[in-house]
């Protein structure tokens, strides 16, 4: 007979998973806003902002490595979800579509900017980061290349746009423009957005619509 208490635990370990890494994604962020690298971060301090015990922290996290790419994993989920709602969507509104969802990724990067940004420095040097990341950003090219290849099957786009390299430009420009955008005043959030949006829209469909 199946274990009940086995079937029945792996909510409440799943909840209390999720409560910890909420923590330390919380504990993260305010310690790098701080002023602190992420490289000099010890696995101590991090343990104590989030008030935790070190052992809880080893339990999720084997190393440091391993911690960034799931704050990582936690820290961008909104963002991604946005852009792939987007991609998924009908694009009925138009260039109004796009610009939501941009408005929707820098907010949730503007949340986590400097975890973000020691995703990028560290990414540079340790190659399991920098394996996370290259990886989530194919996957997402991919996904834009199989909605491009659809809308040129369904006569929406020239079929003398080369889908591989504009979903790679697509993804690039995005991911780097609101990188830049975190660090810097010169820009409003909503200009941004709908900067990003338009360049999104002529990219794809080559005409302009009402945001």
């Amino acid at each position: 007979m199946p274990s009940l208490t086995r079937t029945a635990g792996r909510p409440e370990r799943d909840r209390h998973r999720e409560a910890v890494e909420l923590k330390v994604l919380t504990a993260v962020d305010e310690l790098l806003a701080g002023g602190s690298t992420f490289t000099e971060l010890a696995v101590q301090r991090i343990a104590t902002e989030a008030r935790i015990a070190r052992s809880t922290f080893y339990r999720y996290f084997p190393d440091k490595s391993r911690l960034l790419i799931r704050m990582a994993e936690l820290a961008t989920g909104e963002q991604f979800r946005a852009a792939e709602h987007w991609w998924a969507s009908s694009h009925s509104d138009g260039e109004a579509g796009v610009v939501a969802a941009m408005r929707a990724m820098i907010a949730g990067s503007r949340a986590h900017a400097h975890l973000l940004r020691a995703l990028a420095e560290v990414a540079a040097y340790d190659p399991d980061v920098g394996t996370y990341w290259r990886g989530r950003i194919e996957t997402f090219v991919a996904l834009v290349c199989a909605r491009l290849q659809a809308d040129r099957a369904a006569g929406r786009i020239p079929d003398g746009v080369d889908i591989p390299s504009t979903a790679i430009v697509l993804t690039c420009m995005v991911e780097r423009s609101i990188d830049f955008a975190l660090g810097s005043d010169d820009v409003a959030d909503e200009q941004m957005a709908r900067s990003l949006g338009r360049a999104v829209w002529l990219i794809v469909y080559g005409t302009a619509g009402d945001a």
